[in-house]
């Protein structure tokens, strides 16, 4: 350790100072590991290089040879197999063992063992009819699905949970039947809306709660037939809604600007999130003790952790795509069903116990720098040894790593209680979400450490363009599902499936124009980043302090300024009007 207040250190990778709090060494003290040496950002980046959550590729299964659709592209140069000829006994994963090598370092050996054995596909459990979705479990008639678990009938979504009939939705939780959303829960017939809770027939809407019938809200609580926050009779709402035209694009279109254009003019708390005790982050809902969180539901008592969607995690650090009741867990990537004490590891899952530096594990414990093992216990680099061999031999080579640390191209030194190097992962840099928190050129990508693969030729010759298909989805023929249509933004091909023309028909929602990466990465631009700004509120005393918003009540602040300040997603520079939680609250209830 390096001692109990505060440090300053240079992070390894992008030069700069970053803060470890005397908190921060409590925790690596009770995991027992060093001290970091690169900042939160570049862990966070680090690990996400090894989670793909948009693309499949057309491959080969190494076992029999099936073509399949899989997570890894065949350019990655790993072996992959299908899931369930991976989770079948045709294979055995101890027969890849190999004695460790003291006269090299192991962080070099496991990169060479993780390149031959091979590799769960597409990462999935108890699929139905959902063959085209991935990072998923228990799903049903989902198609091109990713990161969602117990879903039924859902298209083009991600970070879908215990949601039903759902397109074009991203980070959704027990919602049925909505379209082009981010960040509900428990909602219904909830369409282009964000961070809304228990509403049903809502439009356009930013941070309401148990509202229905609404449109271009924010921030309203329990409320019916509102329009821009206006009150209206049933009978004027739905007149003026059908006047605003939501059955065609052109009226979609002119909705989304004006809707955009009200949030804007209404005050945003400095953190989404309901019923939390002692959180700091974004996207925090039902939670404890979260501290540096992003995008967590129900945990308890995590530091630097992001994607914690699957109830509940608990005393975990520095870790990316955990959750399903995982805990005690460090410095570890896609990690979760009931993992529990697991260090530096990446897509190790269901009950996995006492790992370190392994990948792609299932259903074992006691594991040190292995590869695709099922359950299996007392093993390094997939040999197995006796209890006694095992616990005599994993501190001899912690010392090794220490003494012969791996370095990599770019100079950075990976002793013991490294995660792993960015070129370990199979994935290019672009396949991976890292690009949605942190976008990188090709040779920034490159520097990094991360590979890249330059884009395929669009090998679909498309048959119309986005601007030709009708305005209405009534005027729709069931041709329309055998056009190759070309992006209105990227002019890439897509299609309409017969799932989709569907939901859009019973919802009489236009079609889209835009293909389904587009789509994403437009709904995407509601979610903010997890770097955290320090702020004043933005509450003047009567109006914000912008002038665009007048206040409703008085603050505890009167007619001055608020004196509060906080940590946000918001930048200073961005136009949202951010307030403090107590100034919001006065706002909204």
């Amino acid at each position: 350790m390096d001692g109990d207040g505060d440090s300053l250190k240079a992070c390894q990778n992008c030069k700069l100072d970053f803060r470890i709090a005397p908190e921060d060494f409590a925790w690596l003290e009770r995991f027992q590991v060093p001290s970091p040496t690169w900042c939160p950002p570049c862990r966070f980046q680090r690990r996400i290089l090894f989670r793909n959550e948009g693309k499949l590729f057309r491959t080969v299964s190494g076992l029999s040879g099936k073509n399949f659709l899989s997570l890894y592209p065949p350019e990655s140069g790993v072996v992959v197999y299908t899931d369930e000829e991976w989770r079948s006994d045709a294979w055995d994963p101890k027969s890849y063992g190999r004695e460790v090598d003291f006269s090299r370092p192991f962080l070099a050996q496991v990169y060479e063992l993780s390149k031959v054995v091979p590799k769960l596909g597409s990462l999935a459990v108890n699929r139905v009819n959902s063959e085209y979705s991935g990072n998923a479990e228990d799903l049903k008639n989902c198609y091109l699905c990713f990161n969602s678990n117990h879903s039924e009938d859902c298209a083009y979504c991600h970070g879908t949970d215990f949601s039903n009939n759902c397109i074009d939705d991203s980070h959704i939780q027990k919602c049925e039947r909505c379209y082009g959303s981010f960040w509900l829960t428990n909602s219904y017939r909830t369409h282009f809306s964000v961070q809304c809770d228990d509403c049903t027939d809502v439009w356009f809407s930013k941070d309401c709660r148990g509202c229905s019938s609404c449109f271009g809200c924010a921030n309203l609580r329990l409320q019916k037939y509102c329009i821009f926050n206006v009150q209206y009779s049933r009978e004027e709402y739905e007149k003026k809604i059908e006047e605003i035209q939501l059955d065609t694009w052109h009226g979609l279109q002119r909705a989304k600007v004006a809707a955009e254009k009200f949030w804007k003019e209404n005050p945003c708390k400095y953190i989404q999130g309901v019923q939390n005790d002692n959180v700091q982050g974004e996207y925090i809902t039902h939670s404890k003790n979260v501290q540096k969180g992003y995008i967590i539901r129900e945990c308890q008592d995590l530091r630097y952790v992001q994607y914690s969607q699957v109830p509940s995690s608990k005393d975990c650090m520095d870790c990316s795509i955990a959750g399903s009741n995982a805990t005690l867990m460090y410095e570890s990537s896609i990690c979760g069903w009931g993992a529990a004490d697991m260090k530096f590891c990446v897509e190790c899952w269901l009950e996995v116990r006492a790992l370190e530096y392994c990948m792609n594990c299932y259903a074992s414990s006691d594991l040190f720098g292995c590869t695709g093992m099922k359950n299996s216990q007392y093993c390094i680099l997939n040999k197995q040894y006796t209890k006694e061999q095992y616990e005599e031999l994993v501190p001899k080579i912690k010392k090794h790593m220490d003494d012969m640390p791996y370095i990599d191209s770019q100079g950075r030194v990976y002793k013991y209680g490294e995660f792993f190097p960015p070129q370990f992962s199979p994935l290019a840099y672009q396949h991976t979400i890292a690009p949605e928190h942190f976008p990188l050129t090709k040779e920034q990508a490159q520097a990094f450490g991360a590979k890249w693969q330059e884009p395929n030729p669009n090998e679909y010759q498309t048959t119309i363009t986005a601007d030709t298909l009708p305005d209405a989805v009534e005027d729709a023929k069931n041709d329309i599902l055998k056009e190759i249509i070309q992006c209105s933004d990227c002019k890439r091909a897509y299609r309409i499936i017969p799932q989709e023309l569907q939901f859009l028909q019973q919802m009489n929602l236009p079609l889209p124009r835009m293909c389904p990466d587009c789509r994403r990465t437009e709904r995407l631009k509601y979610r903010n980043k997890s770097k955290l700004y320090e702020r004043h509120c933005g509450c003047a005393g009567a109006k914000s302090a912008n002038g665009l918003y007048a206040n409703s009540a008085e603050h505890f602040h009167a007619a001055g300024a608020c004196p509060n300040e906080f940590e946000t997603s918001y930048a200073p520079e961005r136009p949202e009007i951010v307030y403090c939680e107590q100034c919001y609250n006065t706002e909204v209830t």
